[in-house]
């Protein structure tokens, strides 16, 4: 298995640091609205490299955060006049909503930035201690960016030629810097915003920090692979490369995977174009199953452009895929031999020839383009071969190939059956009891497997409510 890593610019053979094991760390969303088209493509993109992992043996140890504390949850929580953590909840069930509906599946572990506050403190003090850190006059701590000798070794670019990484709404005490480049670990509060206690000051993170701490908390200081967007490359990852190895000393990440930017109609998506989507809002015009067809139809590397006529394709394609299923289930259904005859295992032998060419589409850097074209060449096998005559056990080993493989991508090809509105109470009042007695890891897996299956939660004075999806 070979893996296109940005340190290198070069596709590198992939050799995990623990045998049979993955330790796999991907930037969530900040969460302050529902999540755009454009964070659906690396969601869909790393959890299908997930799974793929999954296929081939490992045990994948999966996490993406939340970030819930930043300036645009706190402007959105004074617009509304609630707490800013009322903002980010409701919008964590927003995201895992969509995810869901993606097929997107829950990470192991998905951190919220506001409960790993302590870490960060660790850390900042670490960094504080070996001189990669200072304190400002008031308060705001600040990474001394030209102390760690490998700084742009992942962005490719030369730290004299750098500009300071500056976010588009300015911390306070920007002028304490002692250089350009410096970049802020811990800010001072303002008045009306969530702060906790530090050393320092009273105050919250910067941005770059709490990646850098949730990583080594649920992975470990060395990690397999670290993904996300390639506009995280500088300076978000580049910052977190610096802390995490400032700080441990280690080799923070061994691989570093960026998928690229998703366009609509030729055009980079932004609200002042008029382009912008949110994944809540393409629904309701399309399949979600169809938009993650689509985003796989293009190597996670490429730009992606979205358009009526490219997702007509995708959804062709994806009926192509779902009418052969059911043609197949169909046949089954409706014969009565058995067992296959010899001809018949050595059609099975040769339609397991497009698994090889899935296998090694998504050996070579995880291109899916050729893994769904492989999937295609199984289904076209299949229609070729599938007819009334043949026996179940036939049809049914064409049937779990197809199926293998379109998991494997996530696309779900068979309707499960919808769940039933008793049993959906049963799990909500295990819930309630796994609250009382303060089981908060088993309430929020009720959650998530309710919200897998289309189900939403909404817990009020007059008790939990629940709609479908």
């Amino acid at each position: 298995m070979k893996i296109y890593n940005t340190l290198s610019k070069q596709k590198e053979e992939f050799v995990p640091i623990e045998p049979g094991k993955v330790r796999m760390y991907v930037c969530g969303p900040t969460v302050y609205n529902y999540i755009h088209i454009g964070n659906a493509r690396p969601m869909i993109v790393f959890d299908t490299v997930r799974r793929y992992m999954e296929h081939k043996g490992f045990e994948v140890n999966y996490v993406s955060n939340f970030t819930d504390v930043d300036d645009k949850i706190i402007k959105k929580a004074v617009e509304e006049g609630v707490d800013s953590s009322v903002i980010s909840e409701r919008y964590i069930a927003e995201c895992k909503k969509d995810m869901a509906d993606l097929n997107v599946r829950p990470a192991t572990t998905h951190p919220k930035a506001t409960e790993e506050i302590g870490g960060m403190l660790d850390m900042i003090n670490t960094l504080i201690e070996k001189g990669h850190a200072y304190v400002g006059a008031d308060g705001t701590v600040y990474f001394k960016t030209r102390s760690f000798k490998g700084y742009g070794k992942l962005s490719h670019k030369n730290i004299d030629d750098l500009q300071g990484g500056n976010r588009s709404l300015l911390v306070s005490g920007e002028d304490q810097k002692e250089d350009p480049l410096d970049f802020v670990l811990w800010k001072p509060k303002k008045e009306g915003e969530p702060y906790w206690e530090s050393p320092w000051c009273n105050g919250r993170p910067g941005w770059h920090i709490e990646c850098s701490v949730m990583s080594k908390k649920y992975l470990g200081e060395e990690i397999d692979i670290h993904a996300g967007g390639e506009d995280l490359v500088f300076p978000h990852h580049e910052n977190e490369i610096a802390q995490s190895e400032a700080a441990n000393g280690k080799t923070f990440a061994k691989y570093w995977m960026h998928n690229a930017f998703l366009n609509i109609d030729n055009k980079k998506m932004s609200k002042s174009a008029g382009n912008f989507f949110t994944v809540r809002e393409i629904s309701e015009k399309y399949d979600l199953q169809v938009v993650r067809f689509f985003m796989l139809s293009a190597h996670y590397r490429s730009p992606l452009n979205f358009s009526a006529e490219l997702m007509a394709a995708a959804k062709n394609g994806y009926d192509r895929i779902l009418t052969s299923v059911s043609n197949l289930k169909y046949l089954m259904e409706n014969t009565a031999v058995t067992e296959m005859t010899e001809d018949e295992k050595a059609l099975v032998k040769e339609a397991e020839g497009y698994i090889l060419k899935f296998d090694e589409a998504m050996d070579d850097d995880f291109n899916t383009a050729d893994a769904i074209a492989a999937i295609f060449e199984l289904v076209k096998f299949a229609n070729q071969n599938a007819d009334a005559g043949k026996s179940k056990e036939f049809l049914k080993a064409l049937l779990d190939e197809i199926k293998m493989l379109s998991d494997i991508c996530g696309l779900i090809v068979e309707k499960e059956e919808e769940i039933l509105d008793s049993d959906i109470e049963k799990l909500i009042e295990e819930r309630q009891n796994a609250r009382k007695n303060k089981d908060f890891k088993r309430a929020d897996e009720i959650r998530d497997e309710l919200l897998n299956k289309g189900i939403i939660l909404e817990d009020t004075r007059e008790g939990v409510k629940w709609k479908r999806a």
